[in-house]
């Protein structure tokens, strides 16, 4: 009998989180596709941490390169690349091999920042305390019809460049009501990474 990849993978998630919480981390999965802004948004929410005094690391995940670790490493972030080769999503196996090369008691708060796709990362939690999707108002207002399931699995769901909306034809509203057909304990927050706003209330959201 095979090995029933996904149960093997929520078994070693577990263990992550286990091991994060024993040095009293907390963390996140950051989900989105390709240009959503996850990369800027781990990066001004890192520096918010470390105003606050708390001490954060990220793990970069992509197919291939460093590209995304090398801008984590340019402000200041403690940072881990992880490549995929072929696999479109990171996986709790993955995160586990990066942990042994981080100094866990040096950090408080530890970012994963998944690799750029809103279909792959849904079905393999990583171990971490929040799951986050990122959208924005650059990729329309049907990207939660379209993909319904990260979502569902995702604890926030946030909506990126809202400063851009002037410029767009966008129906938030309907992105909004869509999101409450999925998940109607909860609310689309809306945030611009480059003017900052909703980011007070988004790591609210992460328990900082």
């Amino acid at each position: 009998m095979g090995t029933d990849i996904l149960a093997e993978n929520r078994r070693l998630s577990k263990e992550n989180l286990k091991r994060l919480q024993s040095h009293g981390i907390r963390s996140v999965d950051v989900m989105g596709s390709i240009g959503s802004g996850k990369t800027a948004l781990i990066e001004r929410l890192a520096v918010q941490l470390r105003e606050k005094g708390i001490r954060a690391a990220a793990i970069a995940g992509d197919v291939t390169g460093q590209d995304d670790y090398d801008r984590f490493r340019s402000v200041g972030l403690l940072s881990v690349n992880v490549n995929t080769g072929k696999e479109c999503h990171l996986d709790a196996h993955l995160i586990e091999h990066a942990l042994d090369d981080i100094e866990l008691d040096a950090i408080d708060f530890l970012f994963i920042e998944n690799v750029g796709n809103l279909v792959c990362p849904a079905d393999f939690p990583l171990g971490t305390d929040k799951r986050v999707v990122v959208i924005s108002v650059t990729e329309g207002d049907d990207m939660v019809r379209k993909h319904p399931m990260i979502f569902t699995g995702a604890d926030i769901a946030v909506l990126n460049k809202i400063d851009l909306l002037p410029h767009l034809d966008v129906d938030v509203e309907r992105l909004k009501q869509d999101y409450k057909k999925i998940r109607s304990d909860a609310s689309l927050h809306l945030i611009s990474v480059r003017t900052g706003e909703g980011l007070p209330e988004l790591l609210s959201l992460l328990g900082v």
